[in-house]
């Protein structure tokens, strides 16, 4: 398994220098679930198969949730969806891909290996170790991680507000309640 932890640990790696450098935000998540899915990998291999599990559903299936989000919040018109048709070119798709690839080999050779592929023993550990780890020793940084994606969720809800809206309805409706009450 030691194999295993080391070639998803370098597809972790590249794939997160790709998130990092892309330009383009729907190339870059493609590379972040790669990434995440590479994370997965090397939790099985460490023998937490029920990490793994839960790295694929909730962070993989939450950036796609998120993505869908965002796009919702984008409001596509037909020069923008063609945009995206431009970005999403299936030359594109070839590093990704690649990269999948050695995860998936990766994970059906350690399947089938029995975890021989190293000295990583792969025990597994149940769901209720992972609990009380998390909630043990590190329910500090639990909570840090939890704060700081609710303050990611409020700017993001900032910078995605229009202020045109806020406008429009201002006018529409003259000045906010909270000014009429100071008055």
């Amino acid at each position: 398994m030691e194999i295993a932890f080391f070639i998803a640990g370098v597809v972790a790696l590249a794939a997160t220098l790709r998130v990092i450098t892309c330009v383009n935000a729907v190339h870059a998540l493609l590379y972040l679930i790669l990434s995440l899915l590479a994370v997965a990998v090397d939790f099985y291999a460490l023998g937490a198969p029920f990490a793994a599990t839960l790295e694929v559903v909730v962070y993989a299936g939450a950036v796609m949730v998120l993505f869908v989000f965002v796009v919702m919040m984008l409001n596509l018109n037909t020069e923008s969806m063609a945009r995206e048709r431009h970005w999403l070119r299936p030359k594109l798709w070839i590093s990704p891909s690649v990269f999948a690839a050695i995860l998936l080999i990766t994970m059906v050779w350690a399947m089938v290996s029995g975890g021989g592929m190293g000295r990583i023993d792969g025990q597994p550990l149940s769901a209720n170790a992972v609990g009380s780890t998390l909630f043990g020793p590190y329910v500090l940084v639990v909570e840090l991680a939890a704060f700081l994606l609710l303050a990611a969720l409020v700017v993001a809800v900032h910078i995605g507000r229009d202020e045109r809206n806020e406008a429009r309805w201002e006018a529409e409706h003259g000045r906010r309640e909270t000014t009429k009450a100071g008055e």
